[in-house]
């Protein structure tokens, strides 16, 4: 493909932090090689840095090799952090302030998956539209709500660029790609990809539901957006009826006939899903996760909690290896009915 021909590259500098998802980071570094292929110009560099300038593994085993540690960068390039499993460990003083640094400087920063938690760790998102892996959501609204967190793919808000992981990583290269050359050197790039689908800013990381619950049924659907709306102050199974014009029975025989489970149970879910989330990604008191996720006791939560996933919150932080803990659910028909929203988190009469 025949460009005017380019001045100076535009540099891309990838903060590998520990045990960091490749996926994200070949998304992002792939575009600019082809666009490089592609266009016969060499429209792009990048140089690979960690925090000590030694080589890094990211969260499948691979070893990756870098090219410097926390130098200097220029006004012109763009920072992004690359982040994966464990991302608050990872992120240690020297790379907040590393990242203050280069900002203060002019550079454009951004985060990968999880890097997002870094940028906004070092304060550079505040106020600022950001997105993050949906997984870490629950736990980056909690902790960070002076910014205006997104269920996008991507989000560009100025010179801050964050994105979701995984392929995320393809669409937000292909957005600065189009931007700085144009958008049929964008597509050609797609097809080298073999993307057929570019998705835009506008676009959400997760399936619909009816994709990922394998059901479509409206009302199901609509239910269920309720339910995940609204995680701490849940709303009666009563009232969830009422809003799709169903009586609680048949809301209760929808649920059995599609979903093998009560509406009190599919959103307890729900429920138990961003506790045991916030347990492990924040350093939420156990009992403002249980206040987070609709629990007016502590004991109820940890009650419902321990049937559900076999282990304590308590132990779920770092005793849950040692003792042995399972880290997956107890099938639904080998959890008892106590833990429903009976008794504690909603009046009795309502159901």
């Amino acid at each position: 493909m025949r460009l005017p021909a380019s001045t100076r590259p535009q540099r891309y500098i990838f903060l590998l932090l520990d045990r960091f998802t490749l996926m994200a980071f070949a998304s992002a570094l792939e575009p600019l090689r082809l666009a490089n292929q592609v266009s016969g110009q060499k429209l792009y560099e990048w140089v690979l840095a960690s925090e000590d300038g030694q080589q890094v593994t990211c969260s499948n085993g691979t070893v990756v090799q870098v090219d410097m540690g926390l130098g200097e960068v220029t006004r012109d390039d763009t920072v992004l952090v690359c982040g994966g499993i464990d991302v608050v460990e990872a992120t240690s003083k020297p790379v907040l302030n590393w990242l203050r640094r280069e900002a203060r400087r002019g550079a454009a920063v951004g985060g990968l998956c999880t890097g997002a938690w870094s940028v906004a760790r070092a304060g550079l998102l505040d106020g600022r539209r950001a997105t993050i892996h949906w997984e870490n959501q629950d736990s980056f609204a909690e902790e960070f709500d002076e910014i205006l967190l997104t269920k996008s793919v991507f989000v560009i808000d100025g010179n801050r660029l964050t994105t979701a992981g995984g392929t995320a990583s393809i669409d937000l290269m292909l957005r600065l790609i189009a931007r700085d050359h144009g958008e049929p050197l964008a597509n050609t790039i797609a097809d080298q990809l073999i993307y057929t689908s570019i998705r835009t800013d506008r676009d959400s990381q997760r399936l619909s539901i009816p994709t990922r619950i394998g059901v479509r049924h409206p009302k199901l659907a609509q239910v269920i957006g309720r339910m995940e709306a609204n995680i701490e102050e849940p709303i009666s199974p009563a009232d969830l009826a009422e809003d799709v014009g169903m009586s609680t029975r048949q809301l209760e025989r929808l649920f059995r006939r599609y979903l093998n489970r009560s509406p009190k149970r599919y959103y307890m879910e729900i429920r138990l899903q961003k506790a045991r989330n916030l347990l492990m990604q924040t350093e939420m008191s156990v009992i403002n996760v249980a206040l987070a996720c609709g629990f007016a006791s502590p004991s109820h939560f940890s009650k419902c909690y321990r049937a559900h996933y076999r282990t304590t919150p308590y132990r779920e932080r770092g005793a849950s290896a040692v003792e042995g803990a399972a880290q997956s659910p107890v099938p639904v028909e080998d959890i008892g009915d106590e833990c429903d929203f009976t008794g504690i988190d909603f009046p009795e009469e309502k159901f």
